[in-house]
């Protein structure tokens, strides 16, 4: 899906239609940043609101491994956008599975942090105005790490079919944006929980 290119009479003045790919994402961060604000807000009104145990200073432990991997998989993701407009599919494939990778990690990261705090320290959703804010806030992304990680692997797998050519370069920038919103919502969720909510 290539841009429109309109030509003005008078001005002489060419104008661009951005791709609607582009367009439909910039939305869809937009509206997902709108719920991810609201799911912050909460947190932080209801941090220390607790009247029953456990308090996040007491369970919480800042994943510093897990979040490097998921920042990293930014850079991997954007060098393998790279090797795709420069021709080099095979150098493409190898960066992209190593964003995968790093998905992968952030997100066992993420079950074994839940089945510590919920086998270990009787953290769940229902324990306290804590558990609750927490899963949801953290769960909430996790999810979207989620749905990434699946988009991540169904391009792979047409790469894998011989079904993936460079003229999708376009496609894979638009859930490269994507895949960059959900590293930037991970800092402000780690600043939030694991810095601020401690």
């Amino acid at each position: 899906m290539s841009a429109v290119s309109i030509s003005l009479p008078e001005g002489g003045l060419d104008w661009e239609l951005p791709s609607k790919g582009r367009v439909g994402m910039r939305c869809l961060i937009a509206a997902e940043a709108a719920i991810f604000t609201i799911f912050v807000v909460a947190y932080l009104f209801y941090i220390g609101k607790s009247t029953t145990g456990p308090q996040p200073r007491d369970v919480l432990h800042a994943p510093i491994f897990y979040t490097v991997c998921l920042l990293a998989s930014s850079l991997t993701i954007h060098i393998a956008l790279r090797r795709i407009n420069a021709g080099e599919m095979w150098a493409f494939a190898r960066w992209w599975l190593v964003t995968i990778l790093l998905a992968g990690i952030f997100l066992f990261g993420t079950a074994r942090e839940w089945n510590h705090l919920i086998f270990h320290d009787g953290l769940t959703i229902s324990t306290n105005l804590f558990g609750t804010t927490y899963y949801s806030l953290v769960g909430l992304h996790a999810f979207h790490v989620t749905m990434g990680l699946l988009a991540l692997i169904t391009v792979a797998l047409f790469y894998f079919t011989a079904r993936l050519r460079r003229e999708h370069t376009e496609r894979l920038e638009v859930l490269s944006m994507y895949w960059h919103f959900v590293d930037l919502v991970w800092v402000i969720v780690f600043t939030v929980v694991y810095v601020i909510g401690v």
